[in-house]
């Protein structure tokens, strides 16, 4: 049977579409392995790398306060972790896809009809899991902006809120401050407040009787607060007193806040409401409370008659 081919037939059946596909299939997973490791170098880079050596000039320049902890952060590693993975994924079914299809075409299949049913199959796919498409993608917009992540104290759309224990490409865990775990997929978040991201504040709101020497009071509160902010490493700036917040039923309103460390504000504000207490009673101070006079108008009328 070979007899009859010459070495140039022979030659273009082995340098034809064998060794094209296998030529192909070589290139794929070399590009594959090579992209791999350029998302996962990448995504590296920018966590612990060159990036931040050039920007340092500029974070010197900024406030401790705003800068990242020198501590490893779960937070940090759980979001490296999840766009490397997203990113390897995608990055692997594109280069595959496309060397699939110049494989089969090498095969002598026509292309256009099998991309037409393909795109209806997406279509149809597309529709069929539109939520689970837009978790994903929400996801990947959480963890890439950075919007929270594990141990912040979040509220989401005012509804839910709690301490993050898990940020999936799906859903993201809560648990609140009774214990309760809530699972909240992450088509679902409209509005993400974040009370524990680079910085929080303790806001004191101290009423004091209509009595009350406001200039003494206000220096008695900003005393304490000081002394306390000496003493506790999660304060960041001296506590500022702005003054009367509101007139109330009962006293008078004045604001304390306190910039502390994330999620440390909650803690700050118990142990000054506690040594604030105490300096008010040493200074005599007035803690106003509900009151209610009680007039007995049927025993006036009898003791008038």
């Amino acid at each position: 049977m070979f007899d009859d081919l010459s070495l140039s037939d022979v030659a273009g059946f082995l340098l034809g579409a064998p060794l094209k596909i296998l030529l192909v299939i070589a290139l794929a997973l070399i590009a594959n392995r090579l992209a791999r490791r350029a998302v996962k170098g990448a995504l590296r880079g920018l966590s612990h790398g060159a990036v931040k050596e050039h920007l340092g000039a500029v974070r010197r320049m900024t406030p401790e306060a705003l800068l990242e902890t020198r501590e490893t952060s779960l937070r940090a590693e759980q979001r490296l972790e999840a766009l490397t993975s997203v990113l390897r994924s995608v990055t692997t079914a594109v280069i595959f896809g496309i060397a699939g299809f110049m494989v089969l075409g090498e095969l002598g299949i026509e292309l256009g009809p099998l991309l037409a049913g393909a795109g209806i199959v997406g279509v149809a796919l597309g529709f069929g899991s539109q939520t689970l498409v837009r978790d994903f993608l929400s996801g990947v917009f959480i963890l890439v902006e950075d919007q929270f992540g594990v141990g912040d104290v979040v509220n989401l759309d005012g509804t839910t809120s709690g301490s993050v224990e898990a940020v999936s490409l799906r859903t993201t865990r809560l648990r609140a401050v009774d214990g309760t775990v809530w699972h909240v997929p992450n088509g679902e978040i409209r509005r993400v407040g974040n009370m524990s991201q680079h910085w929080s504040r303790s806001l004191l709101d101290i009423e004091v009787g209509y009595g009350t020497d406001l200039d003494h009071a206000k220096a008695v509160i900003a005393e304490e607060a000081t002394a306390y902010a000496r003493e506790d490493a999660d304060v960041l700036e001296e506590p500022e007193v702005w003054g009367v917040e509101a007139l109330g039923a009962h006293g008078v309103t004045i604001r304390l806040v306190v910039k502390t460390t994330p999620s440390e504000q909650w803690r700050v504000s118990r142990r000054l409401r506690e040594r604030i207490k105490a300096r008010f009673d040493a200074e005599g101070i007035e803690i106003p409370f509900p009151q209610q006079t009680v007039w007995f108008r049927g025993a006036e009328a009898g003791a008038a008659s």
